[in-house]
């Protein structure tokens, strides 16, 4: 949970394998070990009394905590560089829990172009039954008149799901704090090795954990870090409230594969930046979204805050929703699937899929169009990728 030692010298890869890492104390293993309990004996009556309370420090159960899953939240502060972290069961129960812990009836919420289709139904749907009000701006230049003297926080996803929409977070971070709002951001495409968020002023940083930090899609979590005082009443309303707590086994594949997250995200994104010059010289494409390419609008910012691109792009094809069906159905190597982040090439379809719940309206206004393809490029050979990606373009 909290930081351990002092880690401001040491480089990221370093820190993915040793940062928070202890031997166990009574075997001498390495790898954290799974701690596969339900209960604590606390041993005594008093003893109960005191750690239920809060008065005495130890494990009770494992929804409000276990060692297995401190140990994951211990690596991710030091990734982040946060004071706290807690781990959630999902993404999306790291993004609710952070919404309803940080906001009460009568607040506002601004939210900066296009999101996730999962976190745009909680903040567009979910949030004004409890009388939160979510105010939409379509970019950073649109923040500074969208603040009231009740806007409590603005949310922001960069690069953004799925049209790779880039939001300065530095710029992000000062406007909000004179305006007295916090900021959130998910920071799920750029995972801590590409960009870190609290540095540049943000206040809170999360993750659906179940993408790059754990990396092998066999694991489904989330995580949110940032100051203590904010991250507390997260874990009491996620763990305690809502029960949506990590289970042992899932921190334990997430903590193996924070291990190698820089190793994959910059095999992936070297390879990105190849596909998506490759992609954006093809004559069915009529558009690629990608920070690494100079033609992207936000190519600037990204440059500096992102240390590479990300593995991350979507496409846009000439044919609308016929072409994508047809490149889609034509890929062999890279999956059709909903996730990203994994060691795995995959692909889909924003508008029937990911986004699929969210009105047309919306998503026609975010730029998530017939003809859009999402695409998580994995660790495999580029040279092998973008040979599927043309023969699948093939006909269009």
């Amino acid at each position: 949970m909290k930081k351990s030692g002092n880690h401001s010298s040491l480089g990221m890869r370093t820190l993915a394998v040793h940062g928070g890492q202890h031997p166990d104390a009574q075997s001498g293993a390495i790898s954290s070990p799974i701690v596969a309990t339900s209960s604590f004996s606390y041993g005594d009556f008093d003893s109960g009394a005191r750690r239920f309370s809060g008065e005495d420090p130890g494990y009770m159960y494992s929804r409000f905590g276990n060692p297995t899953v401190t140990a994951f939240e211990e690596r991710m502060a030091i990734l982040e560089d946060a004071e706290s972290a807690v781990a959630c069961a999902s993404g999306m129960a790291a993004v609710s829990a952070t919404l309803f812990a940080l906001l009460k009836t009568g607040d506002e919420i601004i939210h900066i172009g296009a999101l996730y289709g999962g976190t745009e139904g909680v903040i567009r749907n979910l949030l004004p039954r409890y009388g939160i009000k979510p105010v939409f701006v379509p970019d950073l230049e649109s923040l500074q008149s969208a603040f009231t003297e009740k806007t409590k926080m603005v949310f922001i996803e960069t690069p953004a799901n799925p049209v790779m929409g880039i939001v300065s977070l530095e710029e992000a971070a000062r406007l909000s704090r004179e305006a007295g709002a916090i900021t959130v951001v998910d920071n799920t495409f750029a995972t801590p090795y590409l960009t870190r968020p609290l540095a540049l002023g943000i206040d809170v940083v999360l993750h659906s954990a179940t993408k790059y930090i754990s990396g092998h899609g066999d694991a489904t979590g989330g995580v949110v870090a940032g100051r203590r005082e904010l991250i507390d009443p997260i874990r009491t309303l996620c763990l305690k409230q809502f029960g949506g707590c990590l289970s042992p086994f899932e921190a334990a594949l997430m903590t193996r594969g924070l291990k190698t997250l820089p190793l994959r995200v910059e095999a992936s994104s070297n390879s990105a930046q190849k596909i998506a010059e490759f992609l954006d010289e093809h004559p069915a494409v009529a558009e690629v979204f990608y920070p690494g390419l100079k033609t992207h609008a936000g190519h600037d910012v990204a440059r500096k805050q992102m240390k590479l691109f990300g593995g991350i792009m979507a496409i846009e094809l000439k044919g609308g929703r016929k072409a994508a069906r047809h490149f889609l159905d034509s890929l062999t190597l890279v999956t059709q699937a909903v996730s990203l982040g994994d060691t795995d090439s995959l692909a889909c379809h924003p508008a029937t899929t990911t986004h699929s719940a969210v009105p047309e309206k919306i998503r026609l206004e975010s730029g998530i169009t017939e003809g859009l393809v999402r695409i998580s490029i994995g660790i495999e050979d580029t040279e092998d990728l973008i040979a599927d990606f043309e023969q699948a373009l093939k006909g269009l």
